[in-house]
């Protein structure tokens, strides 16, 4: 794959990438854009390992997958939850923060729960794709799953 060939495959995953890494983020948009830009950096440095029978995005999300643990594993910390959630009771805050509830319920899931979610219902990826992203069984990522709804749906159920 030449330089072209990649930048055209990266403009045509990078708004998917990055609405997945700010619900990975649980809303920390500068996080998200930092984790994107370390990702297509990676990429791009190791583009010989790209193979083309594999799907150009699905290489492109373990990439950011694996550099979002990388950084929570590092103990960079995003902005408290607190912080998020006393600006969007603010009057003045953007519709920025119109999905705060749900960024709130996202982070309340194990990072693992939170990835399957966010790639089965927000990328559309199957469970198959996922478990390769993410580097698990398929039945683990359909436990993930089943776990992250229910978690989901009881968060989100409280706060009504």
């Amino acid at each position: 794959m030449n330089r072209e060939q990649f930048i055209s495959k990266v403009e045509a995953t990078s708004q998917a990438l990055r609405r997945f890494l700010v619900g990975l983020c649980c809303g920390d948009t500068a996080l998200a854009d930092d984790i994107a830009q370390e990702t297509f950096l990676k990429a791009y440095l190791s583009i010989d390992t790209f193979r083309d029978q594999a799907k150009f995005s699905s290489w492109l999300y373990r990439i950011a997958y694996n550099t979002f643990i990388s950084i929570k594993r590092a103990g960079r910390q995003s902005l408290s939850l607190d912080h998020a959630e006393a600006v969007a009771a603010d009057d003045r805050a953007d519709s920025a923060f119109r999905y705060q509830a749900l960024y709130a319920a996202l982070d309340g899931l194990s990072e693992k729960e939170r990835t399957a979610i966010l790639l089965f219902y927000l990328q559309d990826y199957s469970i198959k794709e996922i478990a390769e992203i993410i580097d698990a069984s398929e039945a683990a990522v359909k436990q993930q799953l089943s776990r992250g709804r229910a978690h989901l749906k009881g968060m989100l159920t409280d706060q009504k």
